[in-house]
C-alpha cells in the first residue's frame, strides 16, 4: 500500500467524521433551543470556543449570532471545518484513490456531497428543516461507515481509515463535553439547577449518549455525565473506547512487537494508558476543561506521528518497507 493511499484514506474518513461532529455541536443548541424554560438566552459563541476557530470567525462575521455561526459552521466554504468543506475535502480525497475504494463507498460519498451542496444553494431556515438537516448529515456519515464496513476488506486500507475516524471522533467527543465550559448559567445558584441538567442532558443527546447513559446512570450530574462520554468501555463515541481500538488498528497497521513501537505508537499508548490510570477525582482537580483540552493536543501529537512514520516518505515507497522518517492535513 502506497503512503499517498494511507493518508487519503486517513483524511477521507477523519473529514467524514468530522463533518459529522460539527453537526452535533450544533444540535447541542438546538436541543436547548427546543428545551429551554422560555427568557434564556441561547448562546452560540460557546461553539466557536470549542471549535478553536475564533480568530477566522472575529474575521469573517464578528458577533455570534445563530444566523452567523450556523452559516460559519455548516456552509461557509472559507472555513476549512464547516460541514461543507469537509465533505468536500472527504470526496477529493476519496477521488484521489477512486481505484482503491469499492464503487459503493464512491456513490455514497458523491450523495452526501450533493446533499450538502444542494442545502447550500436552499439553506433552511424553519427550525425543524434545519434540525432535520443536521440529522440527515449525521446519518450520511453514519451509512459511509456501514458502507465501507461491509464493502471494504478490512486489511490496512480499511485500518487507516478506522483509525482516522476513531482519532477524529476522540477529539471531537472531547470537545462536545468542552462546550458545557463555555456555556453560561444565570448565577452561580443555577448549578445543579433544571437548566443546568438541561445542559448536560443536551450534551448528551448530541453524542448520541443519552439512552446508553440512562442505562448506567439513574440521574444526571456533572460527575456521571462526564465520566460516561470520557471513560465508558463499551459506548463507541466514550473517549476512552476510541483510543483503545484506534491503538488496535494502528498495532495491524505497524505490524511490530511491543519491544519495536514505532513514536506513534508511544504516543497513542501514552494517552490511552493515561485514560486507564487516571482518576476523576484528579481530573477534576486539574480542572475538567484543562484537562480535556491537554488530550485534544495530545491527539493531535499521535496524528503527527502518525503522518511521520507512515505518510512522509516517497509517494512509491509501500509503507511494509518504509523506515519512519512531518505533520499531514490540518
Amino acid at each position: 500500500m502506497l503512503s499517498r493511499v494511507a493518508d487519503s484514506i486517513y483524511w477521507l474518513n477523519r473529514y467524514i467524521e468530522r463533518a459529522e461532529n460539527v453537526a452535533r455541536f450544533v444540535e447541542v443548541n438546538l436541543n436547548l433551543l427546543m428545551d429551554n424554560p422560555v427568557g434564556v438566552t441561547q448562546q452560540w459563541e460557546p461553539l466557536i470556543a470549542v471549535t478553536g476557530d475564533r480568530d477566522l470567525f472575529a474575521t469573517r462575521y464578528g458577533e455570534a449570532t445563530s444566523h452567523n455561526v450556523l452559516n460559519f459552521l455548516t456552509f461557509d466554504s472559507q472555513s476549512p471545518n464547516s460541514i461543507r468543506s469537509c465533505v468536500r475535502a472527504a470526496r477529493e480525497n476519496a477521488r484521489s484513490v477512486r481505484e482503491t475504494i469499492s464503487s459503493e463507498m464512491w456513490e455514497q460519498i458523491n450523495a452526501f456531497y450533493l446533499m450538502v451542496e444542494a442545502a447550500a444553494t436552499d439553506k433552511p431556515d424553519d427550525i425543524r428543516e434545519v434540525y432535520d438537516f443536521y440529522a440527515q448529515v449525521k446519518m450520511a456519515s453514519h451509512r459511509f461507515v456501514g458502507v465501507m464496513n461491509a464493502t471494504a476488506s478490512w486489511n490496512e486500507s480499511w485500518h487507516f481509515g478506522q483509525l482516522g475516524r476513531l482519532l477524529e471522533r476522540a477529539d471531537k467527543t472531547s470537545r462536545i463535553l468542552d462546550v458545557k465550559y463555555f456555556l453560561l448559567l444565570p448565577s452561580v445558584k443555577a448549578v445543579g439547577s433544571p437548566l443546568d441538567n438541561l445542559q448536560w442532558i443536551s450534551l448528551l443527546k448530541s453524542a448520541s449518549a443519552y439512552e446508553m447513559y440512562r442505562k448506567v446512570e439513574h440521574t444526571i450530574s456533572p460527575t456521571s455525565v462526564a465520566r460516561f462520554l470520557i471513560f465508558d468501555p463499551h459506548f463507541p463515541r466514550s473517549i476512552k473506547f476510541c483510543l483503545c481500538r484506534a491503538e488496535e488498528s494502528l498495532r495491524k497497521i505497524a505490524g511490530t512487537d511491543e519491544t519495536q513501537t514505532l513514536p506513534s505508537e508511544r504516543a497513542l499508548g501514552r494517552v490511552r494508558a493515561e485514560l486507564e490510570y487516571v482518576t476523576f477525582e484528579e481530573i477534576f482537580q486539574q480542572g475538567l476543561h484543562e484537562f480535556l483540552d491537554n488530550l485534544q493536543l495530545q491527539i493531535n501529537q499521535v496524528g503527527d506521528r502518525i503522518y511521520t512514520d507512515f505518510i512522509a516518505m516517497p509517494p512509491s515507497v509501500p509503507l511494509s518497507t518504509a523506515l519512519p522518517v512531518v505533520s499531514g492535513q490540518e
